[in-house]
């Protein structure tokens, strides 16, 4: 457990020694989240010897720091200063980014399932979750996974019970009020509705992640042509 530094938001907590939690607020929500983006840049452009990053996240930002280069209660006082500093500035302008993405079938095996369980054809469910424009709240789970926040709450369904053992990369999935990509081929429980062929994580890029805290996603709903010839584009 951390100690409380601030009672009230933003509110700073050291957890062990190498890390200050900053929140900003509770739960999911967009200001709150620009409020962070904005610290996380003023914070790197401060170049705060010690800092070695600052990771981002729905509602808070964790600055992991070397305790043998800044003490705790230094850093706190610098990230206070930096917190009132970002309050009066704009936010970052965020990138936008289109991903393709092939609806059901093979690629997104769950999709009838969404569509049953909110009483709508798959077609109504690919309209709606193709529709909005997607913020990039955390980077999370496995390396490049983006948590989206803004779908429509009208097709959020539940995950799996029963997680699948392998998922492949580029399958999109629902969870609860969420929207989110698997980069890699791993475990999950999402429910599966399409895939994209664009490769979210490459370890050999510089960065290695497609996405980043802050992006703008819009989803593109393509054929089963389309993806195979985008798969060969990029392969």
């Amino acid at each position: 457990m951390g100690q409380a530094v601030g009672a009230s938001y933003p509110s700073f907590t050291q957890f062990g020694d190498e890390a200050i939690l900053v929140r900003f607020g509770r739960g999911i929500d967009l200001q709150v989240h620009r409020q962070i983006r904005q610290f996380c840049t003023e914070l790197a452009q401060c170049a705060i010897p010690g800092v070695i990053e600052c990771v981002p996240a729905y509602d808070c930002a964790s600055v992991v720091f070397n305790p043998d280069v800044v003490r705790a209660a230094v850093l706190v006082s610098k990230l206070e200063t930096i917190v009132r500093a970002a309050a009066g500035n704009i936010v970052t302008p965020a990138r936008v980014v289109e991903i393709p993405v092939c609806y059901g079938g093979n690629k997104g095996p769950d999709l009838a399932y969404v569509a049953n369980r909110t009483g709508m054809t798959e077609a109504d469910v690919i309209a709606i979750h193709s529709a909005p424009d997607y913020t990039v709240y955390m980077i999370g789970f496995a390396p490049g996974f983006p948590y989206l926040g803004g779908m429509d709450t009208s097709i959020a369904v539940p995950r799996k019970a029963t997680p699948r053992p392998t998922i492949p990369a580029g399958s999109v999935g629902i969870a609860g009020a969420q929207t989110g990509v698997y980069p890699l081929e791993t475990p999950g429980g999402w429910q599966l509705i399409g895939r994209t062929p664009l490769r979210l994580f490459d370890p050999v890029s510089n960065p290695p992640t497609l996405l980043r805290a802050g992006d703008v996603v819009r989803f593109r709903a393509i054929s089963e042509d389309e993806y195979h010839e985008l798969c060969g584009a990029s392969s």
